[in-house]
C-alpha cells in the first residue's frame, strides 16, 4: 500500500456534492474551514494485499459472530445495555434476523505485517457515501483505467434483493435522526434508499421522532397511521432501548422487521474486542483488550463501550498522554493495546472494510494527523494498482452507474 498524491479535479467540490457528499466541510468556531474529502492524494493497493485483506474482514466477521454468541449469554455481564437488551439481542441473534452492512475498522501499515482490528461498527456505520459512490465517480475521472476496491454499491443492492425473496416483504421505511446536524446521518438515509428502490423496494423516509405506536395496532406506525413493517434506522440500538417507546422493542412479535436487526447490539459494542481476544488470543489480526482494566497490558487506549468518533478514548503510551471530551463512559469501557497508526509523511490512515452479508466488498480510507480518527480526519480515496475490469469499463463508458448518484431524499 502506498500513499501516492494527485491533482484535485478543478469542481471537485461541486460533484461531490452532487454525489451526495454534502457534509465535507466543517467550519470551526473561528471561521476556520476544515475539509473532509481529500482527493490531493490517494491510496494504492496491490491486488494480492485486497485479497489478503478481503480474506482477513470475512474471517474476522465469522469470529465476531462466535464473539456475539458469547456475549449474548451473558458471560461478560450486561456491556452496558442492561439485562433486557441483552435478552433481545440474544432473542434476534438466535433467530438469525437479517442484517445488510458492518464497516471494520483496521489498522494496515502495507509493509508485510497482518492487519489488526480497532473495531466493527455493526449498526450504524457511516461513511457510506464517501467511499461507494464519490471515490468511484473521482476514479473515472482521473484513474478511468484502474482498479478500485469498491464494490459497495452493488453488493447492497444484492442484499436488499436477498432480504425482499427472503421476507416478502415490499415496503421499506427508513429513517435517521435529524438531532444529527451535519447532514451525514440524513444522506446516509438517502442512500440506503436509493439501492433500496433499485432493489426493488418501495421506501418512505421518515424522522426517528415521528415513528409512532398504534395501540388498538399494537404495532409501530409512520405519520400517515401506516404501519412499519420494515425499518431502516440509522439509530443506535442501546439508544433505542432508552427511548419512551423502548420496551415496545422487547415484544418481538409485534414489531417491525428491523434493519439492523438487535443481535447487532453485540456486534457494535467495544466489548466485542475483549470477547473476541478471550475467545481467540493471540490471533495475529486482533489487539489483546480487556474488559473494564487495563488487565496485563502496558500501553492501551481505553474505548467507551458505546463511543463513536473517537468522543472520550483513552491513550496511555510512551510519549502520548491524551483523553478526548465526549459523553459517554458511563456504560462501561474496554481496554485494548495501543498500537501506533501508520505514518504515511504525518498521515495516519485507518482502513474501512466494508462488510455485506459477511463478504468483504470495499474499503474506504480516512487518515488523520494524530492518533485518534477524529471528527476532523480526512476521506482519501484508493486505487488497485490493476487495470479497470472490461466490465467497469464497459459501464463506465454507457453510465450505467449514473444511478449512484441520484440519492433519494
Amino acid at each position: 500500500m502506498k500513499r501516492l498524491l494527485s491533482e484535485p479535479r478543478p469542481d471537485w467540490k461541486q460533484k461531490i456534492e452532487e454525489q451526495g457528499l454534502v457534509f465535507s466541510t466543517t467550519t470551526m468556531p473561528d471561521g476556520k474551514k476544515i475539509e473532509y474529502w481529500n482527493e490531493a492524494a490517494y491510496y494504492e493497493f496491490t491486488m494480492d494485499e485486497v485479497e489478503t485483506l478481503e480474506v482477513t474482514a470475512e474471517d474476522m466477521h465469522k469470529m465476531c459472530l462466535e464473539a456475539a454468541k458469547f456475549l449474548a449469554t451473558g458471560a461478560m455481564g450486561n456491556i452496558g445495555i442492561g439485562p433486557q437488551a441483552l435478552e433481545l439481542a440474544a432473542e434476534s441473534l438466535q433467530a438469525a434476523d437479517m442484517d445488510v452492512y458492518g464497516r471494520f475498522d483496521f489498522i494496515y501499515d502495507g509493509q508485510g505485517g497482518p492487519a489488526k482490528m480497532l473495531e466493527y461498527n455493526a449498526d450504524t456505520p457511516t461513511g457510506l457515501i464517501e467511499a461507494a459512490v464519490a471515490q468511484w465517480f473521482w476514479l473515472q475521472d482521473v484513474f478511468p483505467e484502474k482498479d478500485q476496491w469498491n464494490g459497495i454499491h452493488e453488493a447492497l443492492i444484492r442484499q436488499w434483493k436477498k432480504m425482499q425473496y427472503r421476507t416478502g416483504m415490499s415496503t421499506l421505511h427508513i429513517a435517521h435522526s435529524e438531532a444529527e446536524e451535519s447532514g451525514e446521518d440524513w444522506m446516509t438515509a438517502g442512500y440506503m434508499r436509493d439501492v433500496a428502490s433499485q432493489a426493488g423496494w418501495t421506501t418512505i423516509g421518515i424522522n426517528m421522532s415521528d415513528i409512532g405506536w398504534d395501540p388498538n395496532l399494537n404495532r409501530f406506525v409512520d405519520l400517515d397511521n401506516f404501519m412499519i413493517s420494515t425499518m431502516f434506522k440509522l439509530y443506535p440500538w442501546e439508544l433505542m432501548m432508552k427511548e419512551p417507546f423502548g420496551h415496545r422493542l422487547l415484544q418481538r412479535a409485534h414489531n417491525p422487521r428491523w434493519v439492523e436487526p438487535a443481535w447487532k447490539m453485540l456486534l457494535s459494542n467495544k466489548a466485542l474486542l475483549a470477547a473476541l481476544w478471550h475467545l481467540y488470543p493471540g490471533h495475529p489480526n486482533l489487539l489483546p483488550a480487556y474488559l473494564n482494566e487495563p488487565g496485563f497490558l502496558k500501553e492501551w487506549v481505553a474505548k467507551p463501550l458505546h463511543g463513536r468518533e473517537g468522543d472520550n478514548i483513552k491513550i496511555h503510551a510512551p510519549g502520548i498522554s491524551l483523553e478526548q471530551p465526549g459523553g459517554y463512559g458511563r456504560e462501561g469501557w474496554c481496554y485494548q493495546q495501543f498500537h501506533p497508526l501508520p505514518d504515511f509523511d504525518g498521515n495516519h490512515p485507518v482502513l474501512g472494510l466494508w462488510v455485506v452479508d459477511g463478504e468483504s466488498v470495499g474499503c474506504g480510507i480516512r487518515e488523520s494527523d494524530g492518533p485518534i480518527t477524529d471528527y476532523f480526519c480526512r476521506f482519501v480515496p484508493n486505487t488497485i494498482d490493476a487495470p479497470a475490469p472490461l466490465s467497469a469499463q464497459a459501464l463506465s463508458s454507457t453510465s450505467s452507474k449514473s444511478s449512484k448518484a441520484g440519492i433519494a431524499l
